[in-house]
């Protein structure tokens, strides 16, 4: 396992200037993952739910737009069908789908109840990734995502698994969040996941494994890291890791961090160390 010490740290001169980024960022993308919304069975986690619903709100009351990504909805579908004979890797593609339309019912559902405790509206968008391809299909996205804005509303968007194929197969929305935010020409994604950030090594194996502060010129570095474990649960760290350097290379910054540590939404829009950061590749961050 390549150690922490492979893994050369970024300027310190340049993680600050990111962190002040990401603090006085406008508009961010906030991505939850399906480990994040439910439990060991599969069923959406209220609990868990509710807290990413609170973390929101830190962002909504500093003023700042949010648009939500959110996964959960064939992971949730299982847990409330009980298809045990099935899990979140399925090949079976018809039934995945099937799953979703289910889940996602409930996943809205559950939003709405959450953030209706804060007086907030959420406004549910499912897309694809042909719709973020095609550039009338983009434009129609953007206009209505810009028109919720206006109107202090949540989006909360999801891959449309319905219609979807290959999406269903890899990312969990990872590459998606990453080209809602730049479609979006956002300030700042942040993507919530089960571990505390991108490791040195694989975290439920490796005792020894720690928190990659920050990636930038180091990028190299921290993909021979990630590339050397082929396991599920580390391996799909990849594909968060490819989203968030997409994001960092247009001049945005973006943070992989954990959705059970407190108030780490507000943590960020304080300008305070949370999870891994990327550094902007542009220089963009400067005051």
């Amino acid at each position: 396992m390549t150690s922490e010490s492979a893994v050369a740290a970024v300027d310190p001169d340049d993680v600050e200037r990111a962190r002040k980024a990401a603090a006085a960022a406008d508009r961010v993308v906030v991505k939850a993952g399906t480990n994040s919304l439910t439990d060991e069975d599969s069923k959406l986690d209220r609990v868990k739910l509710d807290k990413l619903v609170a973390d929101v709100m830190d962002l909504r009351r500093e003023g700042k737009e949010v648009v939500l990504v959110s996964s959960g909805a064939v992971g949730a579908g299982i847990g409330h069908l009980e298809q045990t004979h099935l899990d979140r890797d399925t090949d079976e593609i018809e039934e995945s789908q099937a799953l979703s339309t289910v889940g996602q019912s409930l996943l809205m559902r559950h939003y709405t109840q959450s953030f209706d405790r804060y007086d907030q509206t959420v406004a549910q968008i499912l897309v694809t990734g042909k719709d973020l391809d095609s550039p009338e299909r983009l434009r129609n996205v953007r206009n209505t995502v810009e028109t919720l804005l206006e109107w202090g509303v949540v989006p909360v968007i999801n891959e449309n698994d319905a219609v979807a194929t290959d999406e269903l197969r890899i990312g969990d929305n990872d590459m998606l969040s990453a080209s809602v935010a730049l479609a979006l020409d956002v300030d700042l994604l942040v993507t919530l996941t089960d571990v505390a950030g991108v490791y040195t090594g694989n975290p439920k194996r490796d005792s020894d494994a720690s928190v990659i502060e920050a990636v930038g010129s180091n990028y190299d570095d921290v993909r021979a890291v990630i590339g050397d474990s082929t396991t599920t649960d580390f391996g799909g760290i990849q594909t968060k890791v490819e989203g968030a350097r997409d994001v960092a290379e247009s001049g945005c910054p973006a943070i992989i961090a954990g959705s059970a540590e407190p108030d780490v939404l507000a943590r960020i829009a304080a300008g305070k160390s949370a999870g891994t950061l990327f550094v902007p590749s542009t220089g963009e961050t400067d005051e």
